[in-house]
């Protein structure tokens, strides 16, 4: 199925931008990408000793307790509304949150036979982050270790409603440093924080069904259809 809640985004902004907007050291080996798929590598800012850091982890959170990392490949979203009691995510939740780089995401729209999609982004052009939950995988027979993360999602503003019945928690950079912390957050104000985002400042438009393929990963994924 394409485009289940937030499957498909964008991230084609520098490494300088990317370093300010998270307070980071700026990564290296940035290259733009306009159809970042489930299972691929994506860029996660984290607490770290120190501070902070910006890394690669695997799309599709694989919970600590999984026999098979393959369950990974359905736990691309977490709901906003059930992540603190999920067994997947409620330990993620209170000790394991990220932020996920982006610049756009895709949703899908029924069109005749067909889904159209659809590139979603602000206005600007801005870099931004959706709310996530990372977690450290360990294989029993002591092979090698897997990073992976999921992105939460919520209901959606009136913009994405038109397309979607779910959006990706984009948080402000205000409440960063919050939702970095590495320990639970209250329920009201976890509420509070996994809220859609407001669409003031938000455009959509349809694009190229070149972005079904996940294999396909070109600037004409991202350009507005005439």
């Amino acid at each position: 199925m394409i485009g289940p809640m937030c499957g498909r985004f964008t991230l084609t902004v520098s490494a300088r931008v990317l370093g300010q907007l998270f307070d980071v050291p700026e990564p290296e080996g940035i290259v733009p990408r306009y159809n970042i798929a489930p299972t691929q590598q994506v860029l996660v800012a984290r607490s770290a000793e120190g501070g902070r850091e910006l890394t690669g982890v695997r799309w599709g959170l694989i919970p600590h307790w999984a026999d098979d990392p393959s369950i990974g490949n359905r736990m691309i979203n977490a709901r906003g509304e059930t992540v603190a009691t999920k067994p997947a995510f409620r330990s993620a939740v209170k000790h394991r949150r990220c932020l996920i780089p982006a610049d756009g995401f895709y949703e899908w729209q029924k069109a005749g036979a067909g889904k159209q999609p659809h590139l979603i982004r602000f206005a600007d052009g801005r870099a931004f982050a959706f709310a996530g939950l990372w977690e450290g995988w360990r294989p029993r027979d002591g092979g090698v270790p897997v990073d992976s993360c999921t992105i939460v999602t919520t209901t959606p503003n009136r913009l994405v409603a038109a397309l979607h019945d779910r959006m990706p928690v984009i948080l402000p950079p205000a409440a960063f440093e919050e939702w970095l912390r590495p320990e639970p957050l209250p329920e009201p104000r976890l509420e509070e924080l996994l809220a859609p985002y407001p669409d003031h400042e938000m455009e959509a438009f349809a694009v190229s069904r070149r972005v079904n393929s996940p294999a396909y990963d070109g600037p004409e994924c991202a350009v507005p259809l005439p």
